[in-house]
């Protein structure tokens, strides 16, 4: 028996079979309903190719896969915005049939009308594939790893490149420059001149300053503990105290109290005001 289940704005129809599940997601409920009954005949019938579940619902097993293990994707990191943007453009694909115009076509528009770089692209193809390859295997399922397979083309049209090195730090006329402009230039409620001061001051990477939280700081040690910072092997609970220097301590401590993380802003906004600068 299917059951059919509002997503949003949009409708899950979702099978089991032999305790296989068998989703796919649709703009309105009738065809879910529509495909639930014909996908019941087909695997009444012994038609395999009814296994097929599209990319939108494989990138949401993906996640609850992950939430259940302990490994949660959290709602403000790159990770859940790269998977956003996924599913927002390649969602309605069937993930086993996926092809190399799909994954090219993705990335064109990517960087032909959403403006952003190669390196992105990469990155969130990188992903996509990561979906794929762990998700086959988890669900026993018979889903080709169309990244791959897309790379030649996807290297041929230089549509994905490789991170770019940084070269030197900025001088300290540029960052005088830059914290004049968002002076005159206030940016819509973020504290930029705070945020740009206490990375430099600190060296959080950008993603652990807006993570950090209130009850992780130590006001009588002036110093506040970053979770999860980077490192090549150790994935979670590389946890880390940092001190809070120079006026980096002040900063953070007048803050308002609003929220429970210190900075509650999202990197990739406040990114976009310091390239602005």
């Amino acid at each position: 028996m299917a059951s059919i289940l509002a997503i949003g704005k949009r409708w899950r129809a979702q099978l089991r079979i032999k305790g296989r599940s068998i989703t796919k997601t649709f703009r309105t409920k009738a065809e879910a309903e529509r495909w639930a009954r014909a996908t019941e005949i087909d695997v009444a019938s012994g038609n395999a190719s009814a296994l097929k579940t599209d990319l939108a619902t494989l990138i949401a097993d993906y996640q609850t896969v992950r939430e259940k293990s302990g490994r949660p994707v959290s709602p403000t990191s790159n990770e859940h915005y790269m998977m956003k943007r996924l599913t927002l453009k390649l969602g309605d694909k069937i993930a086993a049939e996926l092809t190399t115009q799909d994954i090219v076509s993705y990335a064109q528009a990517r960087r032909t009308e959403d403006g952003v770089g190669g390196y992105t692209v990469e990155m969130e193809l990188s992903k996509l594939g990561t979906i794929l390859r762990h998700m086959a295997g988890m669900l026993d399922a018979n889903i080709p790893d169309a990244v791959t397979k897309a790379r030649p083309m996807l290297k041929h049209l230089h549509l994905v490149e490789g991170g770019k090195t940084r070269e030197r730090r900025p001088t300290g006329a540029e960052l005088t420059s830059i914290l004049l402009w968002f002076a005159d230039n206030p940016q819509y409620g973020l504290p930029m001149i705070d945020i740009v001061t206490v990375l430099l001051r600190s060296g959080f990477r950008r993603g652990e300053l807006f993570r950090i939280v209130w009850d992780d700081l130590d006001e009588a040690a002036r110093m506040v503990m970053v979770r999860d910072r980077k490192h090549p092997r150790q994935k979670k609970g590389n946890d880390e105290w940092v001190p809070l220097i120079a006026e980096a301590f002040e900063i953070v401590v007048r803050q308002p109290r609003i929220d429970k993380r210190i900075f509650p802003f999202e990197p990739g906004t406040a990114s976009k005001y310091f390239k602005w600068a």
